[in-house]
C-alpha cells in the first residue's frame, strides 16, 4: 500500500473576507494556523511515514506545509513548490467581494463564474495591481501567467504535473502529502476518481483536513479515501 494526502491550506485572510483570491499571495489567517497545526496532527496520528511533499509557490499553501510538517516532526521532508498546483486565477474577479460582485454582475452570472467547469470569468487587465505577470517566481521560470481560468483550464495546468511527478512515486509506492488549494486539489480529485464534469464543480474541500487516499501496489486509483478530521468531513467522490 501506498498513501496520497491532499490538503487546502488553512483559511486565508481573503477566505476571510470573502474576496477572490487566485494567484494573490495572501496569507492565513489565525484560525489557518491553527487549521493547518490540526492537519499536522491528525497526520502524525494516522502513523503514515510521507517520503516527500509537494506544494504550491503561494505562501498560504507554503505556510500551512511548514506547520503541519513542524506538528509531525518531519520538517526535514524533502519539499517541492511548483506553479502548476497554484489555485485557480480568477482573473478580473481577483481581489473582489464575492457578495458585493454578485449584487454587481447579478447571482447568476457570478454562479456561472465560479461554478461552471468551462466558463472563465473576464480576464484581469493588464494595470491591475493583482497582474503577477512580473512576479519573479513566475518570470525566473518563464511562466506565462494566465489572465483568467476555467476549472476546465486548471485542470489543463495541473494534469502534467499529476503525470510527471506524482504518478510515477504512487507507482513506486512513496507516500506524498500535498498542500495546495481549492480548485487545484479539485483538480487532482477530478483526475484520481474520474470525476464528471458537472459533478466536480460542486465538490467542496475544505480547509485544513486532509483527504487521506489509500493505493494498492503500483495502482493510481484510489482504494479507499476519508477525511483524517471526521468532525470536519465533507462528501468524497465513489470509487469506481
Amino acid at each position: 500500500m501506498t498513501y496520497l494526502a491532499l490538503v487546502r491550506h488553512g483559511q486565508s485572510q481573503w477566505n476571510l473576507e470573502n474576496r477572490f483570491t487566485g494567484w494573490v499571495d495572501v496569507d492565513v489567517t489565525d484560525a489557518g494556523l491553527a487549521e493547518a497545526r490540526k492537519s499536522g496532527q491528525v497526520l502524525k496520528a494516522s502513523g503514515i511515514e510521507f517520503a516527500e511533499c509537494h506544494t504550491s509557490v503561494l505562501k498560504r499553501a507554503i505556510r500551512t506545509l511548514w506547520l503541519m510538517l513542524d506538528e509531525m516532526d518531519r520538517m526535514w521532508l524533502p519539499v517541492t513548490r511548483y506553479w502548476r498546483l497554484n489555485e485557480r486565477h480568477y482573473g478580473g474577479l481577483t481581489g473582489l467581494n464575492k457578495a458585493e460582485t454578485a449584487e454587481k454582475h447579478g447571482a447568476d452570472q457570478v454562479k456561472l463564474w465560479r461554478r461552471s467547469y468551462d466558463t472563465p470569468p473576464p480576464p484581469m487587465a493588464p494595470d491591475s495591481p493583482f497582474n503577477m505577470a512580473d512576479d519573479p517566481r513566475y518570470r525566473a521560470a518563464g511562466v506565462a501567467v494566465p489572465a483568467t481560468e476555467s476549472l476546465k483550464l486548471t485542470l489543463e495546468r495541473v494534469t502534467p504535473y499529476f503525470e510527471a511527478e506524482i504518478v510515477p512515486r504512487l507507482r513506486t509506492g512513496r507516500p506524498l502529502l500535498v498542500s495546495a488549494h481549492g480548485n487545484s486539489l479539485r483538480a487532482l480529485v477530478k483526475i484520481l476518481f474520474d470525476v464528471s464534469d458537472d459533478d466536480i464543480v460542486q465538490l467542496e474541500i475544505p480547509t485544513g483536513n486532509p483527504l487521506l487516499l489509500e493505493f494498492a501496489e503500483g495502482a493510481i486509483t484510489p482504494k479507499t479515501a476519508r477525511y483524517l478530521d471526521e468532525t470536519r468531513a465533507q462528501a468524497i467522490p465513489p470509487i469506481a
